[in-house]
């Protein structure tokens, strides 16, 4: 008999206050990720986006002037 009520009191709980808990948690992320991005989150993504741009030209720009100045440094770099 004591056996029953040690598995009976934790599932009582468990049923009453974790399983509602965690569907409901459940379905709130599912509703967020429907939401898609908010405007201020898409204005990030676009700053981030131009900077790698930005930075991609500079790269392109440097490997350039080095193949110029030093047309043996990829060879001399991967030496190294």
């Amino acid at each position: 008999m004591e056996m029953s009520t040690f598995f009976f009191v934790p599932t009582i709980i468990f049923l009453t206050v974790v399983a509602p808990l965690w569907i409901l948690m459940h379905y709130r992320s599912i509703n967020k990720s429907r939401e898609g991005l908010k405007e201020e989150e898409r204005e990030t993504i676009e700053e981030m986006l131009n900077t790698i741009d930005k930075l991609v030209d500079r790269i392109d720009a440097l490997e350039r002037i080095l193949d110029q100045d030093l047309p043996q440094w990829r060879k001399n770099n991967r030496t190294q």
